[in-house]
């Protein structure tokens, strides 16, 4: 007997909302990764004053697609421009449905002319993996899933990332000198200790700093490695807990729902896709349902991706994405919480709070806008949301409230009054940190 598939598994649940809707659902773990070492707040500091190490090895999928056709199966099925793409650089891969939606991003590193790297949840690599096995590519592919996931064995890669103010003074302490000049989202073929490295000149939450990979056979060797060369820098090293709220701050919204359940002529993909994937199993929550899977779509321009987005060449979804890039959208934000209703909804300080809830966000009149990911960010004080609002919403400064529960999916109506709490809170750019929103990419 075969394996059920994904379309399986939305004609056995109803429909897509109702398969994955788990309002109990309890906020992902890192896998492997150690949740504190000093703890969260202070972790969460430590990029901004100091120097941190963050372990990336474990949490995301890793898929290579090696062959004469890599450029043109990554061309056809993203709104990437492949031609313009340097060896050693990496780009946030957009790949879209015909609708012009997001299937969902991931990181796509060019190793040479045939080889490539897409990292990040799966649902980006299960597309270009469909695409090249039915449009007959001649490609080689091969993925290595994430550590919550794999049935034994290690990852391929490590992965670590250095960041924060003494982050350069540390990677050439480490180096033993400086490394060579590299423009952000590139990166350079380097040796540490005799190991060899690439160093993706990268950082999150708007401070400097690098990302460190290489075979995972030196996963130690190399940590130790950095670790060592930061002692002298005061270095923390951060755990799962804090790690995972850095994206709040720097505008990266990490789980779009794929577009992927609803179109007739995704039929046979979602039949080729099993339903235990990351599409037949990735749990929604919060107080915004819908019985319409449909809403929850997410546009790149939505997400702030405009600017990799190319059409200077023909790819699934084209005509609607060009479509789209004028018409009527939401604007991505940042939602500070009001402190007082914090306080008094939470009984005091709310401690670590992670949520990737679609939280409603509301006006005067009525549904403004959706939550994707809030956090409490210890060194500004507060719990901040990314979200998406109404563009007539996006006014900083302007006020709205959160609506903070658990909808129990179809057993009550979408807007019904559930008697959730109710926390105001106040428009404010994305990304929140002022370095990355202004001066981040600036030597791109």
């Amino acid at each position: 007997m075969s394996a059920p598939s994904l379309q399986d598994a939305i004609d056995q649940a109803g429909n897509a909302v109702d398969l994955i809707w788990k309002p109990s659902k309890v906020t992902w773990k890192v896998p492997v990764v150690q949740p504190e070492h000093v703890g969260w707040a202070e972790e969460q500091e430590a990029w901004r004053s100091g120097v941190a190490l963050s372990d990336l090895s474990f949490h995301m999928s890793d898929t290579t697609i090696v062959g004469p056709d890599a450029k043109r199966l990554l061309s056809d099925v993203s709104a990437n421009n492949i031609e313009r793409f340097e060896i050693g650089q990496a780009k946030q891969f957009i790949p879209v449905a015909e609708d012009g939606n997001i299937i969902t991003d991931g990181i796509l590193l060019k190793e040479s002319e045939e080889r490539f790297v897409l990292s990040g949840v799966p649902a980006s690599q299960s597309w270009v993996t469909y695409h090249a096995q039915k449009g007959g590519y001649d490609v080689e592919m091969a993925t290595n899933a994430d550590s919550a996931v794999r049935q034994g064995g290690d990852p391929w890669y490590f992965r670590f990332q250095i960041q924060g103010r003494y982050a350069l003074d540390l990677v050439e302490k480490a180096f033993g000198g400086p490394l060579p000049e590299t423009k952000f989202f590139h990166s350079q073929l380097v040796e540490l200790d005799g190991r060899p490295v690439r160093a993706l000149r990268h950082g999150m939450a708007g401070q400097a700093g690098y990302e460190f990979i290489g075979s995972y056979a030196d996963y130690d060797a190399v940590k130790d490695a950095l670790m060592g060369a930061g002692e002298a820098f005061g270095i923390t090293h951060v755990g799962g807990m804090a790690y995972f709220t850095n994206g709040v701050e720097s505008g990266w919204i990490p789980t779009p729902t794929p577009a992927v359940y609803t179109a007739p002529e995704l039929e046979d993909y979602r039949r080729w896709q099993s339903a235990f994937s990351y599409e037949g199993k990735k749990p929604m929550h919060g107080s915004f349902y819908s019985p319409d899977i449909e809403d929850y779509y997410t546009s790149p321009w939505e997400l702030g991706y405009g600017r990799s987005i190319s059409f200077n060449h023909d790819f699934i979804g084209r005509d609607a994405l060009l479509a789209a890039k004028d018409a009527p959208k939401r604007t991505r934000v940042t939602l500070e919480w009001n402190e007082e209703d914090v306080a008094r909804v939470f009984g005091g300080d709310p401690g670590y709070f992670l949520s990737y809830g679609r939280y409603r966000i509301e006006n005067a009149h009525g549904l403004a806008g959706v939550t994707f990911y809030s956090a409490n960010i210890a060194p500004v004080g507060k719990i901040l949301s990314l979200s998406l609002v109404d563009e007539f919403q996006a006014e900083p400064g302007s006020e709205v409230e959160i609506v903070l529960g658990e909808h129990p999916g179809r057993y009550a109506e979408p807007d019904a009054d559930l008697g959730f709490d109710r926390i105001r809170a106040t428009v404010q750019p994305s990304p929140y940190d002022e370095y990355a929103r202004t001066k981040y990419r600036v030597n791109a």
